[in-house]
């Protein structure tokens, strides 16, 4: 409650995870702050609470969600199919003929279970938008009878050559009578016949030949002319060509589909990234796993540790000398071989991301938090730590970089008279 008499406080209450209580929620409406009201609505409070808020005296609180979402619809921002029916007061077959052309698009993005009936009617609606709503994603895809008719839409047609199923013929009409979008869009389909990528290889557009040097379909020799081609551009100071080459974001997945011995065969792939899928198979020989252990790019020898029976002295020496890839979760110290009695010789490593991944250890003596902490580098990871005493919490709460600040606040070992201390600086 006192929490609540600050804008943060309030901000941070109404952003908590699953259901709030409705004391928590009734502290929130006693401000009368739309911005907090927001995020007030669904399963996320009781039945109660929602009444509550539906004969609130103020109306900016009791159209804050709502106004919230038709903004969103108005700027067309993709918004849950649950929240358009509860907003609109429609069911979603009834909103398909919603005189407002970007709600009808905003649920043919949002209904991805639609059946075909509404499907059909998507497709036949009057407006560009919704059309092209109704084809953007991949999954569920599209009824293979509707392919045509959407490929000679110009609102549908670069969606559908993204990841429809195609004929040779449809592949090489597009890229032929296609501006550059849609011939990306075509190059980028992970599912185009073996006859239309023969003929592709030879196709003026670089990111459709790059798109064939990925391919299944090509042997190993057209597609190191391919990348070479590419590579010689780049080096050249074709910009197209570096971006292609740089940014590219296709990984051939289609490799984990194939015979075993056609998969050892990319083991020498000049590629990583065809030694980066590879990596993710399961049933690869031992000596395969040990090339792969040993791989000269990061990624592939990330992948390769992740297999259910890696050794402990591969996922040591890996974290020791690289650290964790942060953002991908299990952590390789998570692993069930990974050596954890080892962690807490990481803290004295040269390496500062073996030190950093040395706080995965949640049994970390102070005296370690307090070197590691010694590291402004290292100060926001050591707020997030559950062996922290009062002290060093404390030094953390008062610490000059505002996010080291919120880490140790946020730390839900935080001590009750630490909480209190934060309020009463506040006067709250």
């Amino acid at each position: 409650m006192r929490l609540a008499r600050h804008p943060a406080g309030r901000h941070g209450m109404s952003m908590r995870q699953g259901q709030l209580p409705d004391i928590a929620v009734e502290a929130l409406l006693a401000h009368s702050d739309p911005g907090d009201t927001v995020h007030l609505h669904g399963r996320r409070i009781s039945a109660v609470m929602q009444r509550r808020i539906a004969a609130h005296p103020d109306p900016a609180i009791r159209d804050a969600f709502p106004a919230f979402v038709r903004t969103m619809v108005e700027r067309r921002v993709r918004v849950n199919i649950e929240d358009l029916e509860q907003v609109y007061g429609q069911p979603r077959a009834d909103l398909l003929a919603h005189p407002d052309p970007r709600l009808r698009a905003a649920v043919a993005e949002a209904w991805r279970d639609r059946p075909l009936e509404a499907l059909t009617r998507m497709l036949a609606d009057t407006e560009p938008a919704v059309r092209e709503a109704a084809t953007r994603h991949r999954q569920p895809g599209l009824p293979a009878e509707v392919i045509a008719a959407c490929l000679a839409d110009p609102a549908t047609c670069a969606n559908v050559a993204r990841y429809a199923e195609l004929t040779s013929e449809q592949v090489l009409q597009l890229i032929r009578d296609g501006d550059d979008d849609l011939v990306e869009a075509v190059a980028g389909n992970p599912q185009l016949p073996a006859a239309a990528i023969e003929a592709m290889a030879d196709v003026p557009h670089l990111v459709v030949r790059l798109a064939v040097a990925w391919s299944r379909h090509v042997d190993a020799d057209t597609r190191d002319r391919l990348f070479s081609q590419a590579e010689a551009a780049a080096a050249a100071g074709d910009s197209d060509a570096r971006i292609a080459l740089a940014w590219n974001v296709t990984e051939p997945w289609w490799l984990l589909d194939e015979p075993l011995e056609r998969r050892l065969s990319f083991l020498d792939a000049p590629r990583a990234e065809f030694r980066r899928v590879l990596a993710d198979c399961r049933d690869l020989p031992e000596h395969a796993w040990q090339r792969l252990d040993n791989d000269p790019d990061l990624r592939v020898r990330r992948a390769a540790a992740r297999r259910p029976d890696t050794p402990a002295e591969v996922l040591e020496r890996l974290v020791r000398g690289h650290g964790e890839a942060r953002r991908i979760r299990p952590t390789h110290v998570e692993h069930p071989n990974f050596p954890r009695e080892q962690l807490r010789t990481f803290v004295e490593d040269p390496n500062p991301a073996a030190r950093r991944a040395a706080l995965q250890d949640p049994t970390l003596p102070v005296d370690a938090l307090e070197r590691l902490a010694a590291e402004p580098g290292m100060r926001q990871a050591v707020a997030a730590h559950p062996m922290l005493d009062e002290a060093l919490f404390s030094r953390l709460l008062a610490d000059t970089d505002p996010a080291v600040v919120e880490t140790a606040a946020a730390n839900s070992i935080l001590p009750p008279d630490l909480m209190y201390r934060i309020l009463a600086e506040l006067d709250l």
